[in-house]
């Protein structure tokens, strides 16, 4: 893709659309600084449309540029003030008062919510419940989250006993005994490092830890193991014990291929894709000598979490509070298999709280076990100039707080079909 734009650009350097669509393609390699010279170049040509102010903005939020992000969401608004989406990312980098004049615009529009299709519904409800929780009104909000959430699964195939069997499988098939069978098989680089965990877990903060280091590079969450995965077939797991050691070596090896051309002067490279949580059973036959970080926090401020978030992928469970409690509890057996499977010294498991409320003896404990030597340059982790694009690139950019400990509290009667589900 990058190619061709580069080719559009060649022959007409002022090709607004060409600048826009090879801006988005680099800043989702991780190339925001980049992205954001295409963006411009594209305003500079055409400055009334509000989708390239949005996509800078989110190239800029990526780089912690959060007041010039603020800027460019709002000139976006203010070009397509009925484009509920842009609320949303403006939300997501800045509290809301009550005499904001966003805020203002955001209550008109959902006085007449109904003449909005259910996309910007989706976006409008999730804007507002952001603007109310930041001001208190703990209700309203999360009223909105509710609507908004129920508007975005009617809009998902989620299919619950296909997902949660599916979990069952993996930990049937990884026993103890086919694992030892076939270790030491796979590719012997001790490059990657697996950040892995449910989403909002504190995969972001890990990874900036870790990324702050001279040896590390942050690459975010990835795709590769899970593609991989999928080129085993639809026998996954099933046909994993039939694989020999070649065929183990050699998903190991295009891993390692894969994510080496994004850094290839790294030690050691970083995935925090939180859903390979599922794969660490193939990660360790793939690739016996990387590291896995299980990042745990409390599974109701980590579920209330998800269900105060507009995902920009598909994460289907996170929609229905039911239906998140559920999968948790799935995901927390399957944790606890590999903790009891997978050999010492692969998986370490790293408490939110814990990093928040002793930041360096965890930051010092993460690195070991990365086999890595201490830097201090770890502590200062919010001053580390770096794409993050998660739900969390503002918050990785802020020195270490704890008011997101015990946020579930605030609404422990509205989650009760996600506490029963937690705890049966």
């Amino acid at each position: 893709a990058i190619a061709q734009y580069e080719q559009v650009l060649a022959a007409s350097p002022s090709h607004a659309e060409a600048h826009t669509s090879l801006g988005n393609t680099v800043h989702r390699l991780g190339r925001s600084q980049e992205a954001i010279e295409h963006f411009r170049r594209a305003l500079a040509v055409d400055p009334s449309d509000p989708g390239i102010y949005s996509s800078l903005g989110g190239a800029l939020v990526a780089l912690g540029r959060s007041a010039e992000a603020s800027e460019a969401f709002e000139k976006a608004i203010a070009l397509a003030p009925r484009k509920a989406g842009f609320f949303w990312n403006l939300a997501s980098i800045r509290r809301f008062s009550g005499d904001d004049h966003y805020f203002a615009v955001m209550q008109e529009l959902a006085e007449h919510i109904d003449a909005l299709d259910s996309e910007k519904q989706i976006d409008l409800h999730f804007a507002l419940g952001k603007a109310f929780a930041d001001m208190g009104d703990r209700k309203r909000s999360f009223a909105h989250l509710v609507r908004g959430n129920a508007l975005k699964r009617q809009q998902v195939n989620y299919d619950e006993e296909k997902a949660l069997q599916r979990l069952e499988r993996i930990r049937d098939v990884f026993a103890a005994e086919m694992l030892r069978d076939k270790s030491c098989l796979g590719d012997p680089s001790a490059a990657p490092i697996f950040i892995v965990g449910m989403p909002r877990s504190g995969t972001t903060l890990i990874e900036q830890i870790l990324a702050s280091h001279p040896k590390v590079f942050g690459a975010g969450e990835l795709r590769e193991m899970a593609n991989l995965a999928g080129h085993i077939g639809a026998a996954f797991p099933e046909a994993v014990p039939g694989l020999s050691g070649e065929e183990l070596r050699r998903i190991g090896e295009q891993y390692v291929r894969s994510v080496t051309r994004l850094a290839p002067s790294a030690e050691r490279i970083t995935d925090k894709m939180p859903g390979n949580f599922s794969l660490a059973g193939l990660i360790h036959l793939a690739l016996p000598n990387a590291r896995i970080i299980h990042a745990c926090r409390d599974a109701r401020d980590t579920a209330f979490s998800c269900f105060s978030l507009l995902f920009s992928g598909t994460l289907e469970f996170t929609y229905d509070l039911a239906e998140l409690g559920r999968y948790y509890r799935a995901y927390l057996k399957l944790m606890g298999h590999w903790r009891e499977v997978l050999p010492e010294g692969i998986m370490l498991e790293a408490q939110y709280g814990d990093v928040v409320g002793d930041l360096e003896n965890q930051a010092r404990r993460i690195i070991a076990h990365c086999g890595l030597e201490w830097d201090d340059a770890c502590l200062s982790f919010y001053k580390t100039e770096r794409s993050v694009r998660t739900a969390s690139a503002t918050q990785v950019r802020q020195p270490i707080y704890q008011s997101s400990i015990g946020r579930w509290r605030l609404h422990e009667e509205e989650l009760g079909p996600l506490l029963r589900e937690l705890l049966p």
